[in-house]
């Protein structure tokens, strides 16, 4: 009883194993009856509890617990859309219980004790180990795991990609200068699981608590939180990509960017005054490195780091003529980007401003709760709420007329949420713990729906390093927060990308080249980590003062090499490109996992990663090395950089020798890589020419690619259909090769043709003809195997090369 008491006055000791413990045995309910909906079904429980079936997508069901007399909170995983008034929903009667068949999905009932099983199409997917249970301070549920099952999730962790046997804190907190790991707990946690048996379950519920996949019990699963709403999603799929998919398009898929947010920020801690942000600016384009966008640290409205967050406005001092170098960088097709934050210090000149407008979290005793940290005295932004909403925007939307192209937000974990600070959503008073790790998804809904509004011509561009399940529904674009300057913080990224990915924030990715600590420039970390964020989602360096993460402030060879990648960056537009296409149509990330290949052989593999379909890549994340070993899926596969070839007929490894000058990056044969050399800006993107690289092989008889190209701003190109594809093909025979590309579609300011110009890498011998072209039109490479083709093409008919072997 002594313990039991403990347990549910919320002290921590043991409570971990004592939660498992308690529900082994104390979670007794049964089904009494059960009520018919038109997309579901509502079970009622003997203790008063009701547990509402739902379909949702095909292959997915939720799952929502409601004690008596208690109203859930709002569902933040899961966009209204997403909810169908009416579903094909099946229910019969069985021995202990009900069978619910559902689009895609069946549950079986058990009434005694209550206790809830998922299938699809009779493979058993998972069962509940006890139906969801409430004590004073604590509710949940819990799931029976088989013994060889692996488990993704949990979001931002450096635990290893197989998280089973971990229980980590599910509370969005900072964690300055984390290294190789174990880290438990980070910016931006996700209360959700993916097994490699090819289901994925959803926690929809943002409060404080746990997610604990079989550490304190070998075979169990378990998410507790401290209050909130009870609810969680099934999904399942035939394999990882699938279920990805299916998670994505359930939870919301990400908005398209805008094109230049592919391009190369120049972003520190911080730029300090107007005019060392024009010649950080100017340096770039002297040096000739490619540059889209510049990000404003805290500086641009205080002097100092403490004292000033709030202020919301320029500090003129240092800012003198804001609008006047937004507008500068604007000519020359570079945005602006500017840091706020959530908290509006005491000391700020918007402090009572906030207060009158009623704008921020309250106390238990009505007024504004304010507390200490590190940046000072403050209150904190309740987004939650219109009217917090509204004030907040105020100044935001100040900024978008002032010119400024995109936001960073920061701090929205919240950095320090003290549990008894008290908001108020839709109505409801609810406390910071019921609700903390919401608090960055809402902040980030608010910025982008106001900001579309606003400007419903241009593209959101949202930067923040926490949130919810969902929150890329939202164009949320996470960064893994402040990672050490170490090799460890570096090794780190792969990891942390990819587990946010699969649950749909496909836009996470780091301070290139490390941000905290670090005495000296280490030349060997900062060319290995911007070498690898070539294939990243976002290029960002950024880090504390003292070493400059910008390349234009590093000497030879180290300039050289990153400058070289930066520009491949760039000549990979038209595909890195497609891939944010293929994101927003399907939710398939940009930055895939190792699994998507193979699930058996790679699900824990956390070194390497796919880009898109076509590449495969390895970070060197240890200094000095001679030599590394890559891990080939089953096929054929070119080094990227030397053109050298391997044949892995069941999967194997490779070894790849090693200079400073390269990464190991390999492409799959039969893929086809669309390419614009030589852009500065992506604005310079033209749709008149295009280089398509094809890597040719006799072990791949068909092939097929489909790049997507639009005028790269406006919201509306997938919903107005205003973007053009060019499906591209391939069919190899021992003496033939066939290439065609179908277009189809169209948008504002697409010329009618384009030069093309292949180049395809494979070959062995010289080509005997490619009918239709005169020689001068093409050009072979005996030296690197390329073959050289150019050829005018319509954009609205099909167009074929044919080349005989």
């Amino acid at each position: 009883m002594t313990l039991f008491r403990a347990f549910i006055t919320g002290r921590p000791a043991f409570a971990g194993s004592l939660l498992l413990l308690i529900c082994s045995f104390a979670q007794a309910a049964e089904l009494v009856r059960h009520q018919r909906l038109d997309n579901g079904v509502v079970l009622h429980r003997d203790d008063g509890v009701t547990v509402t079936v739902s379909a949702l997508t095909t292959g997915s069901v939720e799952v929502l617990y409601r004690p008596a007399d208690e109203q859930p909170l709002p569902s933040l995983a899961v966009p209204d859309k997403n909810r169908p008034e009416h579903a094909k929903i099946e229910i019969s009667q069985a021995a202990d219980g009900l069978n619910i068949l559902l689009p895609g999905i069946s549950v079986e009932v058990q009434a005694q004790p209550f206790k809830l099983t998922f299938a699809q199409d009779g493979r058993a997917l998972i069962e509940e180990a006890a139906g969801g249970f409430f004590y004073q301070t604590v509710r949940g549920v819990q799931f029976a795991l088989t013994a060889d099952e692996k488990l993704y999730g949990g979001g931002q962790r450096v635990l290893g990609m197989d998280r089973r046997g971990s229980r980590m804190p599910l509370y969005n907190r900072a964690s300055y200068g984390y290294s190789e790991g174990p880290v438990d707990q980070m910016y931006f946690g996700l209360p959700a699981v993916m097994s490699s048996r090819n289901y994925a379950i959803l926690f929809d519920n943002a409060a404080s608590g746990h997610l604990d996949m079989g550490h304190t019990s070998p075979n169990r699963l378990q998410f507790d939180a401290v209050g909130g709403r009870l609810s969680y999603i099934v999904v399942a799929a035939p394999a990882l990509p699938q279920l990805v998919q299916q998670v994505v398009s359930l939870t919301g898929r990400q908005p398209l960017p805008p094109r230049w947010a592919l391009g190369n920020f120049a972003s520190r801690f911080g730029y300090r005054t107007e005019q060392e942000t024009r010649d950080v600016v100017a340096m770039f384009n002297k040096q000739g490195i490619p540059l889209d966008a510049v990000v404003l640290d805290l500086y641009w409205f205080g002097p100092d780091i403490q004292g000033h967050m709030g202020n919301l406005d320029w500090d003129k001092n240092a800012f003198p003529t804001p609008q006047a170098m937004i507008r500068d960088f604007a000519e020359q097709d570079i945005h602006t980007v500017v840091i706020t934050e959530p908290f509006v210090l005491t000391s700020s000149s918007q402090y009572q401003s906030a207060k009158t407008n009623q704008a921020l979290a309250k106390g238990l005793d009505g007024n504004p709760h304010t507390f200490d940290f590190y940046f000072g005295n403050t209150g904190l932004v309740d987004v939650f709420n219109d009217k917090g909403r509204d004030w907040f925007w105020h100044y935001y939307r100040r900024l978008l007329d002032q010119g400024i192209a995109g936001w960073w937000g920061d701090l929205g974990e919240p950095e320090v949420h003290p549990y008894d600070a008290l908001h108020s959503w839709d109505g409801t008073t609810v406390t910071a713990d019921e609700i903390h790790n919401g608090f960055g998804h809402q902040w980030a809904k608010m910025v982008y729906e106001r900001t579309l509004h606003a400007q419903p011509e241009q593209r959101p561009f949202v930067l923040m390093r926490s949130g919810f399940l969902g929150s890329q529904r939202y164009g949320m674009m996470p960064w893994t927060g402040d990672v050490s300057r170490t090799w460890g913080g570096f090794k780190a990224q792969v990891e942390l990308a990819l587990q946010m990915s699969v649950f749909g924030l496909a836009y996470t990715h780091s301070d290139l080249g490390g941000f905290a600590g670090g005495d000296t420039f280490n030349a060997q970390l900062y060319t290995r980590w911007l070498q690898a964020g070539t294939f990243f989602p976002v290029y960002r360096p950024h880090a504390h003062e003292g070493i400059p993460p910008e390349p234009v402030f590093h000497d030879d060879p180290t300039k050289q090499i990153v400058s070289r990648f930066i520009q491949l960056r760039y000549d990979m537009l038209p595909y890195n490109y497609s891939l944010s296409y293929t994101n927003s149509l399907t939710g398939m990330p940009l930055m895939r996992p190792m699994s998507f290949a193979n699930s058996a052989r790679f699900f824990e593999e956390g070194d390497q990663f796919l880009w898109g379909d076509a590449f495969l890549v390895k970070p060197i994340t240890a200094p000095d090395l001679k030599h590394t070993t890559v891990a080939l899926p089953a096929g054929t596969w070119f080094d990227f950089f030397s053109g050298k070839k391997y044949h892995s007929k069941s999967g194997s490894n490779v070894e790849h020798a090693l200079t400073l000058e390269t990464m190991p990056v390999y492409v799959k044969a039969g893929s086809f890589v669309p390419m614009q050399p030589g852009l500065m800006r992506t604005a310079d993107y033209s749709a008149e020419h295009l280089a398509v690289h094809y890597w040719a092989d006799a072990s791949v008889s068909q092939a097929a690619y489909r790049m997507y190209e639009d005028q790269g701003q406006s919201p509306q190109s997938l919903a107005e259909k205003a973007y053009l594809t060019l499906d591209f093909s391939a069919t190899h025979n021992p003496d033939k090769l066939r290439l065609n590309v179908s277009p189809k579609g169209s948008y504002a300011g697409l010329p009618d043709q384009r030069k093309l110009t292949w180049k395809i890498h494979g070959l062995t011998e010289k080509p005997t003809q490619i009918r239709q072209l005169a020689d001068k039109k093409w050009h072979w490479e005996a030296k690197t195997g390329v073959l050289t083709v150019t050829q005018l093409i319509s954009h609205a008919t099909d167009s074929s090369l044919h080349i005989e072997l």
